[in-house]
C-alpha cells in the first residue's frame, strides 16, 4: 500500500459514498486509476466491503455491552459455535491477557441483556466472564 492507496481509504472512511469521480478529484489523479486501484484494494482484501457507520441517533434504544469471557483449554470451537447462535452477540474477538474472548452485545433492553448474559455465561466451556455495560460513546474513529 502506498500513499494514494492511504488516502483513497481515508477519504472512504469519512464517506463511504463518495464516488470515484470526488475520490479522483480530490486525490487530483485520473478516474480510471482510482477505479483500478480500488479494485486491487477489494480484490486484495483490503476493502471487505463499503457499509453505513450508525450514529447515536440509531443506537437510541439500545443497551451495548462488551463481555469479557475466560474459558475452559480447548473449548474455543465450541463456545464460538454457540455464541453464534445469540443474536445479540455482534462480534466475537480473540485477545491476548488475562481473557480470552471478548464479545460486544446489544440488546434492546437490560431484561433482555441480562437473559443473553446468562445464556452466555450457561455456555459449557466458559469459566467466568466479567460485563461492561456501554454508558456513552466519547470517542469513536473506527471505520
Amino acid at each position: 500500500m502506498d500513499d494514494l492507496d492511504r488516502g483513497i481509504l481515508a477519504l472512504l472512511g469519512a464517506d463511504a459514498r463518495m464516488s470515484v469521480a470526488t475520490l479522483a478529484r480530490r486525490l487530483k489523479v485520473a478516474r480510471s486509476t482510482i477505479q483500478a486501484r480500488l479494485e486491487r484494494l477489494e480484490t486484495g482484501g483490503i476493502i471487505a466491503g463499503y457499509t453505513v457507520k450508525l450514529g447515536e441517533a440509531a443506537r437510541e434504544g439500545r443497551i451495548r455491552a462488551t463481555v469479557l469471557l475466560t474459558i475452559e483449554p480447548r473449548a474455543q470451537a465450541a463456545v464460538l459455535a454457540r455464541l453464534r447462535a445469540i443474536p445479540e452477540v455482534e462480534r466475537v474477538h480473540t485477545t491476548s491477557g488475562r481473557v480470552d474472548l471478548l464479545l460486544q452485545v446489544a440488546a434492546p433492553s437490560t431484561t433482555v441483556l441480562d437473559g443473553v448474559l446468562d445464556r452466555v455465561g450457561d455456555i459449557a466451556g466458559v469459566k467466568s466472564s466479567e460485563s461492561l455495560i456501554h454508558l456513552s460513546t466519547k470517542l469513536d474513529r473506527a471505520v
